[in-house]
């Protein structure tokens, strides 16, 4: 069906309709980007939701259970969900809200183009229609004219008062006016020709053109709001796969949830490793007033009848006294201790930290500094390349220039070294056992502090709160009979082995002294009285204890150290290294030597040279190694 021929006469709403369909489409366009606004202002929403409930660094210690993880994972999926919907927006703007600014432009210029040839074509129509009419109207007047010219002609010649003269006249007049009508007729009649052959090609040809154009350009604004809105829902599907991954996302995420594993990890968290508490045991008044007085008696005597006091550690390690008044268990000495826990905040050995949580954040610090102790590493070997590289070809740099940076370097990894020296013996303190390196000093005896803390050595516990029988530290007279036991915090450091050498200029750890600001009442102390016999006598078998377990220790070292250690692989010399402290040996560069120890994260290598049994540590970083069975 045609507009030209259907709508012949319509022109004018023929050209409203089209107005209407463009405005139409240009509304359509707002929707579209004000859709794109929402879904904009939607993902932004939802990042900022994100963002507002994403654990922040503090939180992030909470955030291990596995409940706390799936939530953290929701969130995760969420933002992604939100970056969808900006990819919506992005694409519907680019690919729908464009297109439709640009084809309303083009239909705006091809409808005002085809109104202009209708407005032209009708111009020229009713040029020629007021022709016609003109020519219509002078015949009209022509032949009115002529007509009253004749009827003047006829009576002036049926008069015949008039003269010839005048009769003649008449006929005359007449004549012209009737030759005026004739001339006007066939002008009308010429006219009228025009008019409708003109008619006849507007309303067949020039206007049903028009309309057509219009007709197409209608057309076209259709389908492209069909092809719009398929494109919208075409865009919108793109993106369903990557959100129905989102949404099997939080799936996974709520099925990783462990109520068990929370359990285990609140356990593993506030298990503070002590024991619980005794029982009370019954305390007898009348005995306790005997015994009083008794004690008053004695004491004024000089101390010869004093309560009987026995000290001894229970199985879980924790201190305990016994005296005919009663028991002093651990709950009555932790308040005792109570009012001088102030002085222990912040320890840097945690020693103010229940036994099983020390071990956890001792850990955590040991892993803190052997991924720093790697990165440093790491940057050392760099440093040594860009000189090898410098030294090699002089135009690229000068390698004097890469000194500082590696002596820096050096005393960084010196430093890190160090703390990891200082916090592996706080945990091997913690953990209730003497390290290797220690054991394989001569002469170094370290007895672990864990006793007092819960510990399973409770043997070098009690050696380490006593210290030896001259010192005032362990045992301080107070009053002439009343002696209180205390243990030193400090004591945990271990020192650097002799046969694991620092590099040179490298200050050596040493061990925090009885006399220290950490030592005494401030890490766990508990004071209880016992009288000088009493001491004496758990002071001797003590030690007795002691010096046996660590004579075992010891011998079994020296059996091991007498046994030569497996060969894992060779190393060749780097650079010259001259040894500056016991237990390193000197290397010459390009020498081929043996692996039998490797570097366990302090920087030191234990070789053998392959001629003879000459063993000792060299740095790591002045040696390449090929382990063996290793790629």
């Amino acid at each position: 069906m045609s507009w030209g021929i259907e709508l012949w006469d319509q022109y004018d709403n023929v050209a409203a309709h089209t107005q209407k369909g463009i405005d139409f489409l240009e509304r359509y366009g707002n929707f579209i980007r004000d859709r794109c606004a929402i879904e904009s202002e939607y993902a932004g929403k939802l990042r900022r939701l994100v963002k507002s409930y994403m654990p922040k660094k503090k939180e992030e210690e909470d955030y291990q259970f596995s409940c706390q993880k799936a939530f953290r994972d929701v969130l995760t999926e969420v933002n992604d969900q939100a970056g969808q919907h900006e990819v919506v927006a992005e694409n519907l703007t680019s690919a729908v809200t464009k297109e439709i600014v640009a084809l309303v432009k083009d239909l705006k210029e091809e409808r005002k183009k085809a109104l202009q040839e209708g407005a032209k074509l009708q111009s020229s129509l009713n040029q020629q229609l007021s022709a016609l009419d003109r020519a219509q109207k002078n015949y009209e007047k022509a032949f009115r004219e002529a007509e009253r010219a004749e009827d003047a002609y006829r009576k002036a010649d049926a008069d015949l008062n008039l003269s010839r003269a005048d009769v003649e006249k008449q006929r005359i007049n007449s004549s012209i006016k009737s030759h005026q009508c004739d001339d006007n007729k066939n002008e009308y009649a010429k006219q009228l020709q025009k008019a409708n052959e003109l008619q006849t090609c507007h309303y067949q040809t020039a206007l049903p053109g028009v309309f057509h154009t219009l007709q197409e350009l209608d057309d076209k604004r259709i389908k492209q709001v069909e092809n719009f809105i398929r494109k919208g829902v075409d865009i919108e599907r793109s993106v369903f796969p990557i959100i129905n991954k989102c949404l099997d996302g939080i799936v996974r995420a709520a099925d990783n949830v462990d109520p068990e594993k929370d359990s285990r990890l609140v356990i593993e968290r506030y298990k503070s490793g002590f024991s619980p508490p005794e029982d009370v045991p019954f305390e007898d008044l009348s005995n306790m007033r005997s015994g009083s007085v008794g004690s008053d008696s004695s004491s004024n005597g000089g101390g010869s009848g004093a309560i009987h006091s026995t000290i001894s550690l229970t199985s879980s390690g924790i201190l305990k006294s016994e005296s005919k008044g009663g028991t002093l268990t651990a709950m009555k000495l932790k308040k005792r201790a109570g009012i001088f826990s102030i002085f222990n905040a912040g320890k840097e050995d945690y020693s103010d930290l229940a036994p099983n949580q020390r071990r956890k954040k001792l850990q955590q610090r040991l892993d803190e500094i052997n991924t720093r102790l790697l990165q440093e590493t790491a940057t050392r070997d760099g440093l040594m390349k860009m000189k090898g590289v410098y030294e090699q070809n002089r135009a690229l740099g000068d390698p004097l220039s890469i000194e500082g940076q590696l002596t820096e370097s050096g005393q960084r990894l010196d430093k890190l070294r160090l703390e990891l020296h200082k916090f592996q013996g706080y945990l091997d303190e913690a953990e209730g056992r003497v390290s290797a390196q220690t054991l394989n000093t001569p002469g170094v005896r370290t007895s672990s502090t864990t006793g007092i803390n819960g510990g399973s050595n409770g043997g070098l516990g009690l050696r380490k709160l006593m210290g030896s029988k001259g010192s005032n530290n362990a045992l301080t007279q107070h009053g002439g009979s009343d002696e209180s036991l205390s243990r030193s915090a400090s004591d945990s450091s271990v020192s650097n082995p002799n046969n694991k050498p620092s590099l040179p200029g490298t200050p050596q750890p040493t061990h925090g002294s009885s006399h220290s600001p950490e030592s005494g009442v401030g890490s766990h102390a508990s004071h209880t009285s016992f009288p000088d016999s009493e001491v004496e006598r758990l002071y001797a078998n003590a030690e007795a204890e002691i010096d046996a377990e660590e004579d075992d220790t010891l011998n079994e070292s020296e059996v091991y150290e007498s046994e030569l250690l497996p060969v894992l692989g060779t190393c060749r010399a780097l650079y010259a290294f001259e040894a500056q402290s016991e237990g390193s040996i000197p290397l010459h560069e390009g020498e081929e030597l043996l692996v039998i120890e490797v570097d366990q994260g302090d920087g030191w290598t234990r070789v053998r040279r392959n001629s003879g049994f000459e063993e000792g540590f060299v740095p790591t970083s002045y040696i390449q190694c090929t382990l063996y069975n290793t790629c």
